[in-house]
């Protein structure tokens, strides 16, 4: 058995529910299979990412965020350290992504300029035009199974099966296209293709392919690799999901590495994790239910749309 278990969504929510508070607290991280998600849109999607990465250098560039700290667009190899979002100093992971935001406007007012940069348009390369309705039939699709699980974790949280729908009704959730290159040079002291971190929102549903690297920290402080299983997903808990529940459930700190950990990166790996987030304006304050008699929160309330801004910024920084 693996330290990450494996749940099937087939099975009754009721059925579910206790098995997705045991694991989010005591792992922070499972997959999930009997999903849902149409297989071949997440095929059509799988392709064209990997031929995206596969365009001239030149091409993606163009895609690049015209301001430091814009969300979407293309991001080069090195140019991110997820490592720099926990205040740690890391060299650039070696991969390159595309990031790709939310389909459509909300109907509200904006409140300002950063919720603003969540709506800005995403950006495509000019010689696959059907990049965009491949990516955006995905997005949907993903949508609706972090919906489906939301709905589990109101009820693993023992509350109404609707009570996160008022915070996540027009979630700016963001797709994003991993590709970790082949090298034939050993990595610096301390790079890796993704440095240790956790994830800043609700939760993320990643895709991930064969070749390996995704580690876990267990609960004894140790690096346990997440294996590939078919037609699986891995879900993991993010930090705004811990807040809410007071560290009851954990965001788990992993990282991607080589497969020979600080050697060159002989083969390619690809990645296509989806982060589900709440609303912009959702404030998280941790849940009564979550608290022991006696206890006392250990966050102040967050409003949702800041924070995750504030950590992808850290994580872009120079």
């Amino acid at each position: 058995m693996t330290y990450v278990p494996i749940l099937d969504l087939s099975q009754d929510d009721e059925v579910l529910a206790p098995a997705v508070d045991q694991v989010c607290t005591e792992v922070g991280f499972f997959q999930v299979v009997e999903h849902g998600v149409n297989s071949g849109v997440e095929e059509r999607t799988w392709h064209a990412l990997q031929q995206f990465f596969d365009v001239p250098l030149e091409e993606k560039r163009a895609l690049q965020a015209e301001h430091a700290g814009d969300p979407y667009g293309y991001i080069p190899v090195s140019a991110e350290s997820l490592s720099k979002s926990l205040g740690m100093q890391a060299p650039g992971d070696v991969k390159e992504s595309i990031n790709i935001g939310p389909l459509e406007r909300p109907d509200h007012t904006l409140s300002g300029p950063d919720e603003a940069i969540i709506y800005t348009p995403n950006r495509w390369p000019a010689s696959m035009p059907e990049l965009k309705s491949i990516c955006g039939a995905y997005y949907e699709e993903l949508t609706t199974l972090s919906e489906r699980i939301m709905t589990l974790f109101a009820r693993a949280l023992r509350l109404s099966p609707d009570h996160f729908d008022s915070m996540i009704d027009h979630a700016p959730s963001a797709l994003r296209g991993v590709n970790y290159p082949a090298t034939t040079e050993p990595l610096a002291i301390g790079q890796l293709r993704a440095g240790a971190h956790t994830d800043y929102g609700l939760l993320t549903i990643l895709k991930q392919d064969a070749v390996g690297g995704l580690q876990v920290v267990d609960k004894d402080e140790n690096w346990v690799g997440v294996p590939s299983v078919p037609n699986a997903y891995v879900i993991n808990i993010g930090d705004l999901m811990a807040r809410w529940t007071n560290d009851r459930w954990r965001s788990t700190l992993h990282r991607v590495v080589n497969p020979v950990e600080g050697a060159a990166a002989a083969v390619r790996r690809q990645s296509i994790p989806f982060f589900y987030n709440a609303n912009w304006d959702a404030e998280v304050v941790c849940l009564p239910s979550c608290l022991a008699p006696g206890e006392t929160a250990k966050y102040e309330s967050v409003v949702a749309g800041p924070h995750l801004m504030a950590k992808f910024r850290r994580a872009t920084a120079a």
